[in-house]
């Protein structure tokens, strides 16, 4: 017996060393997989930045045969009071039907209504020109099929405008001023700061935006969305329709009556170099919409609204188009003024992917926050992929990330559509002034938000270091906020 319970006590030991042996071997197994796996996480941070390496290369910038016409040439004349509507036009039809060139705007002041661009033709202001839209809304007529807030209608012709053109341009070191104000295009918005007068027909009156909704939601043919004169919805600064292969570069903009610039449904898109300088209602930056493979780079945005926001049509519209807005690149611009420097949404129901944002700054009292996804349950949509690196902020007033799937204005914007968002990461950020939140997230129940990383995001005088709801755990990675390791 004492002989059996030895054996047994020996056999004891032995699956106890066993057991333990291989519990030691698969964690040594693991602590050397992990060690392997580190330099490969490594290497997809850095394929990261390289997929907006491709995005950029791949992007086709448009090349223009040289042949120049100057407006001069067809009885432009340079006062700032002179309609030079038609000879504008003469020229780019010229340069148009003989195979593309360069229209030349030349140092002057230059009045003219609306202008449409045609394919192979680049419009380029020289230094000193200055081209003056009018003041006179029937000067935009007749209506064109655009869109208003991400609802296409038959409205009053952008300012400057292209509808499914292929190789087009706007260039130079000239200024647009759309001379919108307080007395012209701005009170529309209904708003007294922009002066809207009590009583004054705007926006939301029944026969504007109600009347859009409506017919958003009914599937009204484009067509039959009639507005224009006698409707208060103003009309975009430069909106390339449906087109291919554009080139906005070196020009200023400012004065805009509604968005500035608007690429919709377009591809292949390079905006070089822009100064933005325009603080009214809606006053967006740069709104591309059902667009893909964008290059926001190099410029100054100065806004009275978002900076930059990227959007896929609104609500019952967006889900029927069904155009994602993907591979966008934004990177060595300057944000100061806006409701935030780079932002997702809030017509978002189409869906937004692969955003990747390197090398900004953003600074300004009135900067509300640097990165923004906005969507609702009427929106809905999709978020993925959204890349930030090596950005420095200032100040901002509310958040340095900002994610609110409960965004509303107007009435009521609870619905069906439940929004989706993940795959948000920031690295290499320094925040001076972090505003009301470090970090501000707002997700649903029934779908919270999903992989926020903050790696080497550092953050100042933030009020409240975080305020985060319905959202997966935030990983940090060498992170603080106000001195605290996260």
């Amino acid at each position: 017996m004492q002989s059996i319970a030895q054996n047994f006590n020996v056999m004891k030991v032995s699956i106890r060393y066993i057991v333990s042996t291989s519990l030691i071997m698969l964690l040594l197994g693991l602590v050397s997989n992990a060690c392997k796996e580190a330099p490969k996480k490594q290497s997809e941070v850095v394929d990261v930045f390289a997929a907006a390496d491709r995005i950029v290369n791949d992007i086709v910038v448009p090349e223009f045969p040289d042949r120049n016409y100057s407006i001069m040439d067809f009885g432009a004349v340079p006062d700032g009071t002179t309609d030079n509507t038609q000879a504008i036009k003469l020229a780019i039809e010229s340069c148009h039907t003989e195979g593309g060139g360069k229209v030349i705007v030349p140092s002057g002041r230059f009045l003219t209504g609306p202008i449409h661009l045609k394919s192979n033709v680049n419009l380029h202001l020289e230094e000193g020109a200055v081209v003056l839209f009018s003041k006179d809304s029937k000067a935009y007529l007749p209506v064109v099929h655009t869109s208003y807030e991400g609802v296409e209608l038959m409205n009053y012709s952008p300012l400057i405008y292209a509808y499914k053109q292929k190789n087009i341009a706007v260039t130079g070191k000239g200024i647009f001023d759309g001379q919108a104000d307080k007395a012209n295009w701005w009170p529309w918005c209904g708003a007294e700061r922009y002066g809207y007068i009590d009583g004054e027909p705007q926006q939301k009156d029944d026969h504007n935006l109600p009347r859009l909704r409506k017919m958003n939601e009914e599937a009204t043919p484009v067509v039959d969305r009639l507005f224009g004169e006698g409707y208060q919805l103003r009309p975009s600064f430069f909106e390339p329709f449906e087109c291919e292969n554009i080139l906005v570069k070196g020009v200023t903009f400012t004065n805009a009556p509604f968005w500035v610039m608007h690429p919709i449904k377009s591809n292949n898109i390079t905006i070089d170099g822009v100064t933005v300088k325009s603080h009214g209602p809606n006053n967006d930056g740069c709104d591309p919409e059902y667009s893909k493979n964008v290059r926001i780079a190099n410029c100054v945005f100065d806004t009275g609204d978002d900076c930059i926001a990227i959007k896929s049509g609104r609500n019952d519209e967006g889900r029927r188009v069904n155009i994602p807005s993907e591979n966008i690149v934004v990177e060595n611009c300057e944000m100061k003024d806006g409701h935030g420097g780079v932002v997702i949404g809030s017509e978002i129901s189409a869906g937004v992917r692969n955003v990747y944002v390197r090398n900004c700054n953003m600074d300004s009292p009135n900067l509300d926050r640097a990165i923004r996804i906005k969507t609702n349950t009427l929106r809905g949509g999709f978020v993925e992929n959204v890349f930030v690196k090596n950005i420095k902020v200032g100040q901002v007033k509310e958040a340095v990330l900002k994610i609110n799937t409960y965004y509303a204005i107007y009435a009521n914007q609870e619905g069906d559509f439940i929004p989706s968002i993940k795959n948000i990461h920031l690295e290499d950020v320094e925040v001076e002034n972090g505003g009301e939140y470090g970090i501000l997230i707002k997700g649903r129940v029934e779908s919270p938000v999903e992989n926020v990383t903050l790696t080497n995001v550092h953050i100042k005088g933030a009020k409240t270091p975080l305020s985060v709801e319905n959202s997966q755990p935030i990983i940090f990675k060498n992170t603080t906020i106000n001195g605290v390791d996260y």
